[in-house]
């Protein structure tokens, strides 16, 4: 919020605030933690299920028992008890349960490439808000400057004015464009606090003291082919649609399991009470493997082995439109970085030849050889094109970070410390 603290920091730091806080990336590593668990009930398949059972209440019998205890016909009520243990182990089951974990793991290390991508964009947005923050700054100590400059050329006229050897109409030209400066500060100090405003909503903090950051030239990829291929290997959301198709591999895998015969080894005991009509105790002891092998659903494990392929070419198609939409934009980073590398070269060519204009003006002003206007021109040329030069420098900074970004690496790159997403599950742990 506007009025949170005021805390100094550099890049990585503003980045790791952003990350940490962000509901995006929250939002992700919150479904990575549920699918986690989803990845531990696919395992409790493996494991023997324990069932006890007890109950209590009245029962009326007529059958062959009866008859026999009675020595006539008719209903014998009993109050009958019931107890007993189960315990059920899996043998095989078609292999639902080994694709069923295969298929959840996929789904996780999916999920934990979606935590990945989403802080990789809340790290550039909060790169973009840095830098802007730093080039208000800058804007707004050219325009300081400019202010300056104008107040001293409004100084100079005004005394030449009273001393009755100006013009007043130079003097009325002097304050109008110092009029225009004043302007021109108050523009830049807005453009300022919107920039505050921006860098609060996505760090978190009001920003102070920030410094510039240093760009890792030496990460940068050789050409336009090296990014592609690397981005082709490292992106996060690249590699979430990989995972996707793994994902849905295995779910294809175990919708074949019906096309098996289960088999379960049951162990159980039971403790029974005044059962069917007879009076006294009846208990069980039972060791069995039991098979149960379904002959026909109405089509229904065929209908979803149907589904399930479908399934895998969906995924492999969000892959393919992940991978064009991952080259697209490293290609498109790359053409933003040459394009503000030769334009900042220009702009501070015509920066230096403004500024040398300007200082050989103002001598020749001093003397008699320039008029006002042309004094005043060349302050407002040597401004635009600083100005001009403060935004091509950062345009040509964020250009570096977003090609790190547009390969999934700007986290890494930065050295800032990812999110915490990852169990052990999606490590290829047990």
């Amino acid at each position: 919020m506007v009025g949170s603290p005021v805390i100094a920091g550099d890049l990585s730091d503003s980045i790791h605030k952003a990350i940490v806080h962000n509901p995006d990336v929250l939002v992700t590593q919150d479904d990575a933690r549920a699918i986690e668990q989803d990845v531990r009930e696919a395992k409790a398949g493996y494991l023997p299920r324990v069932d006890v059972y007890a109950g209590v209440g009245g029962e009326k019998s007529d059958n062959t028992s009866t008859l026999a205890a009675t020595g006539r016909q008719g209903y014998r009520g009993l109050h009958r008890e019931e107890s007993g243990i189960k315990i059920t182990q899996m043998l095989f089951d078609g292999f639902f349960t080994k694709n069923e974990v295969a298929r959840q793991k996929a789904t996780l290390q999916a999920a934990s490439f979606r935590v990945l991508a989403a802080a990789e964009d809340v790290g550039l947005r909060a790169t973009q808000t840095y830098l802007d923050v730093l080039r208000r700054q800058e804007q707004v100590a050219l325009a300081k400057d400019n202010l300056e400059a104008h107040q001293r050329v409004y100084d100079q006229i005004r005394m030449r004015s009273e001393r009755g050897v100006g013009r007043t109409a130079d003097t009325d030209q002097a304050a109008g464009r110092l009029a225009l400066a004043r302007a021109n500060l108050e523009a830049q100090q807005g453009n300022l606090r919107d920039a505050e405003i921006a860098y609060v909503r996505v760090v978190g903090e009001m920003p102070a003291e920030l410094t510039a950051p240093t760009v890792p030239a030496d990460k940068m990829p050789a050409d336009l082919p090296g990014l592609v291929g690397e981005a082709r290997e490292t992106h996060p959301t690249l590699l979430s649609a990989v995972a996707d198709i793994d994902a849905t591999t295995a779910q294809h895998e175990q919708a074949r399991s019906n096309d098996f015969p289960r088999f379960d080894l049951e162990l159980g005991a039971s403790h029974n009470d005044n059962i069917d009509g007879v009076r006294g105790a009846d208990e069980d002891l039972i060791a069995m493997v039991r098979m149960n092998y379904n002959i026909y659903r109405g089509g229904a494990d065929l209908a979803r082995k149907r589904s399930t392929a479908h399934r895998i070419t969906e995924a492999k198609n969000i892959r393919d439109r992940a991978e064009d939409q991952v080259i697209e934009e490293a290609s498109l980073s790359w053409n933003d970085y040459l394009t503000a590398q030769t334009r900042l070269e220009l702009l501070r060519l015509h920066a230096d030849s403004a500024n040398a204009t300007r200082t050989a003006y103002l001598k020749q002003f001093n003397i008699g050889q320039r008029t006002l206007l042309d004094l005043l021109d060349t302050e407002n040329e040597r401004f635009v094109a600083e100005s001009n030069y403060i935004d091509g420098k950062y345009r040509l900074m964020y250009a570096h970070y977003r090609i790190f970004g547009s390969k999934g690496q700007l986290l890494g790159t930065l050295g800032v410390t990812p999110p915490e997403f990852v169990g052990e599950e999606s490590n290829g742990g047990s």
